[in-house]
């Protein structure tokens, strides 16, 4: 893949069917929950990406029996009951939230082990000391409060522990999945608010879920994924459908999204059979004021195409997002101002103000998926009105986080829209 990649703009309006990566969110929990569980678990739809192989390898170090398959997209996880098989692991965790806190939590769950973790040098900057400090009123004990850390465990004794989950929910789902294995039963008191409240739910739903039938379903399709593809007809105009999409009684908060889309001219339209979700235009484009809180992952998306947007946009409840990837608030405020828009930067907030777009730019990704993916949509627009390709996104390559096939699936809309293909 060329770097930096210069994005194609669609000159018709947008037609064809997308098919999505499963959940990097339900793929995790799913892995962790597999291993923990009383039997080998079969996982269907599971996204194969460079944060789910980093838990898969991880699982294997700690010396979980892990099979895949990436044609079919199947895992099998040979569950060992709360159990912890390898005493003492080296865990590379990438720059893989997920994988960060769930595996520091799960590794605890044993007695006299020995656990060196270690990752990105941008991990060392994300939220880890909070949890650190729970799992010590456990016992456990580690070398520093940011990675690379080594961790001595303890067990779970159980009984209450309070976490402070202000910086990311990720810190209180990592102990839900272990609580149902501690010694006694383990109690989590949260100590402040709690972000991205939504993951926090699909955590306590997946957990209900193994309980009853530990056996696996497959995994939905990403909804933050999803979120690009629904931008997309707002772009370029035309229609796209997200096959297997739920929007109703999905796992994933972000769904929510398609609601803040509505409100800036999508229309949705589901279809009556096999989960599909049919998304084309409707009204006018027009800027939205929204709390991105609960769907922080999806700010990203709405952030890159209000430049199209008519009047200003406001995102709120994105405060956290700064200690993610990247502090994505100051990224994406000097990438929109970079391309001539009026920006208005709090902590937790953004005020985005369109002006005209100033073409033949690099987009700077800061080795952050996200901004790849929001941004390349907006590099759909044809802003000279001739076709020419007037952005282009630095790394492209870092989409491998979570969607390694993002361009090409983008490049597939673009010649079916184009060419009839």
């Amino acid at each position: 893949m060329l770097d930096p990649l210069s994005i194609v703009p669609f000159t018709r309006p947008v037609r064809g069917a997308v098919t999505l990566p499963g959940s990097k969110s339900i793929t995790n929990r799913a892995l962790v929950l597999a291993a923990l569980s009383d039997r080998t678990v079969t996982l269907g739809n599971a996204l194969f990406s460079r944060d789910t192989r980093l838990m898969v390898e991880a699982l294997r170090a700690l010396g979980f029996a892990v099979e895949t398959d990436e044609s079919t997209r199947i895992v099998r996880v040979a569950g060992q009951d709360g159990g912890i098989p390898t005493r003492e692991a080296r865990i590379d965790v990438g720059n893989a939230g997920t994988v960060a806190r769930f595996l520091t939590a799960l590794v605890c769950l044993r007695s006299g082990g020995v656990y060196h973790f270690t990752g990105d040098a941008a991990m060392r900057r994300r939220p880890i000391g909070a949890l650190l400090d729970a799992l010590a009123a456990q016992g456990a004990q580690a070398t520093a409060r940011s990675f690379p850390f080594t961790l001595r465990t303890a067990g779970l004794p159980g009984g209450e522990v309070e976490l402070d989950a202000s910086e990311s929910s990720q810190l209180l789902s990592a102990l839900l999945l272990v609580a149902p294995h501690a010694r006694t039963p383990l109690r989590v008191r949260p100590k402040g608010g709690t972000v991205s409240r939504p993951f926090v739910a699909m955590t306590e739903q997946m957990l209900a879920q193994f309980a009853a039938k530990p056996a696996g379903d497959a995994i939905e399709v990403d909804a933050t994924a999803a979120s690009y593809f629904l931008a997309l007809p707002l772009v370029a105009g035309g229609h796209v459908s997200l096959t297997g999409l739920r929007t109703v009684k999905s796992l994933q908060g972000d769904i929510e999204f398609v609601n803040v889309l509505r409100n800036a001219g999508l229309a949705v339209t589901e279809a009556d059979h096999g989960g599909e979700a049919g998304i084309a235009t409707g009204a006018p484009r027009r800027g939205v004021t929204a709390d991105f809180n609960a769907i922080s992952d999806t700010f990203l998306t709405l952030a890159a195409i209000a430049p199209l947007l008519e009047g200003p946009t406001r995102l709120t409840g994105i405060g956290h997002t700064r200690r993610q990837e990247t502090d994505r608030v100051s990224g994406v405020a000097r990438e929109l101002r970079k391309l001539g828009q009026d920006v208005v930067e709090e902590e937790d907030a953004l005020t985005i103000v369109p002006r005209p777009l100033i073409p033949d730019l690099e987009i700077e990704t800061y080795n952050d998926h996200r901004f790849a993916m929001s941004f390349a949509i907006l590099g759909c627009h044809d802003l000279r009105g001739d076709g020419r390709p007037w952005l282009r996104i630095r790394n492209p390559g870092c989409c491998a986080k979570t969607f390694p096939d993002f361009f090409d699936v983008l490049g597939k809309v673009w010649n079916n829209s184009h060419l009839g293909a």
